[in-house]
Formats: structure tokens, C-alpha cells, sequence
């Protein structure tokens, strides 16, 4: 038995580290499409196309939930796969919905109409992809009214950090953060929408300052994650746990290093 984590790249491993280490009897099986990363400079239907592909190979491998653990995937494909692609009995789930429930403080199954919240003023930093999709304000509209989002595409950021270079990564974040408060001086929450964020998630607490509520997504998946399989523990599917690539299996295990600081093996796929 096994659930699937997809990412575009390495990303999803801050996810797959919370979940394992939130749920140690969860197996998981993690496929990184690090042949086609970057995701977030590409159009919406290259990116439907890519993630599908993944997701497949996961069910194929015996899983029947797969958590997109790639905002733009989330963004950009995954209301079109849950509409018209996902076959019955599987279930694709993203990684907006854990953040707006904490920003919200509102279940998901909560259906009754939008309210005010108390967060009125938010900073969404996400790829550029995810940024043009404009899904998290979409899907924050259905649960909350008068939130000013303010969003900022962060180019580069993700590319330096699968680079290895976090020189480079830490002065992108300072200056994507510079420039969205010279559009909201004053943001009362922060929304990493990456899971390569987690991994600069203190330069952007540092650039933003104290005061403004930071969420970053992989602990709130991994919390998200146990609440759905406690309620639906069938699930949990078939296959064996693994750690999967599009790209070259060496090349992807260093570069591994960074975000689960203890070594791994991949298999290409």
C-alpha cells in the first residue's frame, strides 16, 4: 500500500519529508518529473499534459491517492484532471486547499457561505505559473470575502534552488519580497505557495518582519493528509514505496541531499 506524492522537480520532498515524519506508517511513493522542471514558466496545457502523465505512472504503480505536491500543478491542472481526467475510484488531491483552511480557519467541508476572516491583507509568493492561474484566490473566494491578495511571481527562486545555489535563491526571495511591499507595505499573512519554499522560508520571514503570520504548505499537507486517510483509510491503495525520476537518477540524488539531508535512491521511470 502506498500514496502517491508528485512534483514537478525536488519540491515535493519538503512535502514527503512532513508527511513521513507525521505519519511513519504511511508508505509513500514519490515520483520527481525532474526531466521537464521547471513547471512554473510553462503554459497551462503543457503543464496539464506533464502532470497527468505522472500521475498515471503513480496509479499504475498502485496507488489510488496522489497528492500534487507542486503549486503549478495545483494551479494550473488539477480542477481540469478532478473534472474530466481522474478515473473512478482514484482521488488527486493539491495543496491550496491545507492553506486556505488555515488561513481560513474554516474545514473544508464547511460549505456554508463565504464570511470575513481576520486575515484581511495577504501576500501570496508563488511561481509564475501559479501566480497567472490565479487558483488561490479562486479557491480562497469560495470560503472567505473581503481578503486583499497581493501576489508576487518569484522567477528564479525555484531554478537556483534545484541549482543548488542558495546565494543566489536567498537574494531572489529578498528582492520578490521587496518588491510586493512596495505594493502592500503591510501584509498581515505571507503564503509560501511553493514547496521549494520551506527551504528559504527564513529569508522570507527575515525580509517580511515580525508581525506577519507565515504559512508555509508542508506540515499543513501532512496534517491534512492524516485527517483525509483517517476518515477514507481504503485509500491507502497498493504498490511499494519508492523514490522515482524523469531525469538522471545520480544527478537527482545529490542534488536530493538538500531537501531530506540524508541520502536516497531513485529509480528512473
Amino acid at each position: 500500500m502506498a500514496v502517491g506524492i508528485f512534483d514537478s522537480g525536488l519540491g515535493g520532498l519538503t512535502v514527503l519529508d512532513a508527511v513521513s515524519k507525521a505519519l511513519p506508517d504511511v508508505p509513500l511513493i514519490y515520483l520527481g518529473d525532474n526531466a521537464h522542471a521547471p513547471y512554473g514558466v510553462r503554459d497551462a496545457d503543457d503543464i496539464y499534459d506533464l502532470t497527468t502523465a505522472g500521475v498515471q505512472h503513480l496509479f499504475d504503480r498502485g496507488c489510488d491517492l496522489v497528492i500534487l505536491a507542486c503549486n503549478t500543478a495545483s494551479a494550473a491542472a488539477l480542477r481540469r484532471m478532478q473534472e474530466g481526467w481522474v478515473p473512478e475510484g482514484k482521488r488527486v488531491l493539491g495543496v491550496f486547499v491545507p492553506l486556505i483552511e488555515a488561513l481560513t480557519e474554516r474545514n473544508w467541508g464547511d460549505n456554508s457561505p463565504p464570511r470575513e476572516v481576520g486575515v484581511k491583507e495577504v501576500a501570496l509568493f508563488a511561481t509564475p505559473a501559479t501566480v497567472s492561474s490565479r487558483a488561490f484566490q479562486r479557491e480562497l473566494a469560495f470560503r472567505a470575502i473581503g481578503v486583499d491578495v497581493e501576489a508576487q511571481p518569484c522567477g528564479g527562486v525555484v531554478d537556483a534552488i534545484e541549482d543548488g545555489d542558495m546565494i543566489l535563491a536567498e537574494a531572489l526571495v529578498r528582492s520578490h519580497v521587496d518588491a510586493l511591499k512596495r505594493r502592500m507595505p503591510e501584509p498581515q499573512a505571507a503564503i509560501l505557495g511553493c514547496t521549494h519554499y520551506p527551504l528559504v522560508e527564513e529569508v522570507f520571514r527575515a525580509a517580511l518582519g515580525d508581525g506577519v503570520a507565515v504559512f508555509s504548505q508542508p506540515s499543513l499537507v501532512a496534517a491534512s493528509l492524516g485527517d483525509y486517510l483517517e476518515r477514507r483509510p481504503e485509500m491507502l491503495g497498493s504498490g511499494e514505496p519508492a523514490f522515482l525520476t524523469t531525469g538522471d537518477p545520480k544527478s537527482v540524488e545529490a542534488q536530493a541531499t538538500l531537501f531530506l539531508r540524508r541520502e536516497i535512491k531513485f529509480q528512473a521511470v
